[in-house]
């Protein structure tokens, strides 16, 4: 018996959030100013990514040399850093300082 009721309140709530879901209006569109500032969003989203993106692979590369120079002082062999494919052309032809 409880199962029935369990059921029956689970059709009962689907049911209405059904029935408030079809009755909400579609959303107007989009006036140009408002295009304009979905771009403009859209752009310093991109913006924001790349930096934290490029932030990221600069900190690994820092990680991965403090890693290798210990690894070295300790007179471990490990494989040779590779830098990422993010860093600047310089960064990479720089020498890591010991």
């Amino acid at each position: 018996m409880t199962t029935l009721r369990a059921l029956i309140a689970a059709g009962l709530v689907v049911g209405t959030f059904g029935v408030a879901v079809a009755k909400l209006p579609a959303p107007p569109p989009m006036t140009d100013a408002q295009k304009a500032a979905a771009e403009e969003k859209k752009g310093k989203d991109a913006a924001a990514a790349e930096a934290a993106k490029a932030a990221q692979a600069r900190a690994e590369d820092r990680v991965a040399a403090r890693y290798f120079a210990e690894a070295k002082a300790q007179g471990k062999t490990v494989p040779a850093p590779q830098i990422a494919a993010t860093a600047p052309a310089a960064a990479k032809a720089a020498p890591v300082k010991k």
